[in-house]
């Protein structure tokens, strides 16, 4: 059941839209879905402007709830009517969560997990175009909101008229292995500068670790914390300003008590507000197939790390974070994940997964593309956008060393202010 109202905030109007799909477009026999997306426009605004819309990152994320007229949406705006699209299975999108799913078997939780990737996301936001009787329309990819639109311009190029990607350019032909390998290096640099910043972190992580392998620490959740749960923080480090934060979270994480060091009570509330697992858990359980197309994942962060030892912390030994791969011992641990282990395990195993990407079409795109490829990006290796990004004509990028991948929540409006402006330099040679 849909609550969203339409609203004004600071000048923008807000209008909420639902629509019933199928969950898989070869066979309404299935089911359908309900997809929730927002549109935002200015006040006063006429119906000539043409659409824009945002695929948000993930996997399993909703998209944003903005506060004001501000950020990349302020910049859009001028141009564009935005849509704020609930991917399928998160927001108010038929949302996927260890609730929704308790009544299906593990068998039955895998089948129908695995109608939510790139693909029809991508179909459930031409359905909503038709039904707008919308002609053609931009698009905006943040992180896996870019592997969406490198799917869209697979399938349906006729229907765009940009397409603007921000931190978020795959690799369309790579195994997930060589994805890991590049990451887990990248994770690997990020720990050496956070640590390089903040010695005294260090020992303040080993104590922690060795507390939780010495102990039977539990957060406010009831689960048990461990190392390995402590260690994926380090997620954060991909984004901007995360050492600071991090570092103030690790000096208040001790406090004595009867002369006993113990984990308090305020650090231990922290931790279990970033397991984002927890409530999307989407995010772990499809992350790996968003790079499958015919093979299985077969778990490859899990096996990769296994070739990156200093990952798997040991007494005496440095301390190092991991990044945003998932891991099977995840469905062990984490209590909203742990009844979808079984699925999990189907789908780390499932092998015949479609193609995401057209390398055919892709490489006739007369679509303009303008991208933000970050150097320093920990999740995205820049080396395979700009191997992608070779095979797309009329594809542009800014390649820049000045955000990191929340470039676009955090600078927005300037990072899209040029990704338009390469479009429409783009789009004057096409004509």
């Amino acid at each position: 059941m849909l609550h969203a109202q339409a609203f004004i905030q600071e000048g923008v109007q807000y209008r909420p839209h639902s629509f019933t799909v199928p969950l898989d477009y070869s066979d309404a026999s299935k089911g359908e879905l309900t997809i929730f997306a927002r549109e935002m426009s200015l006040v006063g605004d006429n119906a000539d402007k043409p659409w824009l819309v945002f695929f948000q990152g993930g996997p399993g994320f909703p998209a944003m709830r903005p506060l004001g007229n501000s950020g990349w949406a302020k910049r859009a705006l001028q141009e564009y009517r935005v849509l704020l699209l609930d991917q399928r299975g998160t927001g108010n999108s038929s949302v996927i969560s260890h609730q929704t799913l308790a009544t299906l078997s593990p068998e039955q939780q895998a089948d129908y997990l695995s109608h939510f990737r790139a693909d029809n996301i991508v179909r459930d936001a031409e359905f909503i175009r038709e039904q707008f009787g919308v002609e053609q329309w931009a698009i905006l990819g943040q992180s896996f909101g870019g592997f969406c639109s490198l799917t869209y311009l697979s399938m349906f190029p006729q229907s765009l008229l940009r397409s603007y990607i921000t931190g978020g350019v795959p690799s369309i032909l790579r195994h997930p292995d060589d994805v890991y390998n590049a990451t887990f290096k990248r994770t690997m640099d990020k720990n050496k500068a956070f640590f390089a910043q903040f010695p005294a972190a260090q020992e303040l992580c080993q104590k922690i670790a060795n507390h939780l392998i010495e102990n039977d620490v539990t957060l406010p959740n009831g689960q048990r914390f461990t190392v390995e749960q402590f260690q994926q923080i380090g997620i954060n480090f991909g984004m901007s300003d995360s050492f600071i934060a991090t570092y103030y979270q690790l000096e208040n994480a001790l406090v004595e008590i009867d002369g006993q060091a113990t984990l308090r009570y305020e650090f231990l509330n922290a931790m279990l507000a970033e397991q984002a697992f927890q409530t999307n858990p989407l995010y772990a359980i499809l992350h790996e197939s968003i790079y499958c197309q015919g093979f299985a994942s077969n778990w490859s962060a899990h096996r990769v790390r296994g070739e990156h030892d200093e990952f798997n912390y040991q007494s005496g030994k440095p301390f190092y974070f991991t990044g945003e791969m998932v891991f099977p011992w995840m469905f062990d641990q984490y209590t909203c994940l742990q009844p979808l282990k079984q699925a999990a395990e189907l789908l780390a195993a499932k092998s015949d997964w479609t193609q995401l990407y057209d390398p055919a079409q892709l490489a006739n795109n007369k679509v303009p593309v303008s991208c933000a490829v970050y150097a320093d990006d920990m999740f995205v290796e820049m080396d395979f956008s700009r191997e992608t990004l070779a095979m797309v004509p009329n594809a542009k990028a800014w390649i820049t060393n000045e955000y990191e991948h929340n470039g676009l929540r955090a600078d927005g409006e300037h990072i899209l202010d040029k990704l338009i402006a390469m479009g429409n330099q783009t789009a004057a040679t096409l004509i």
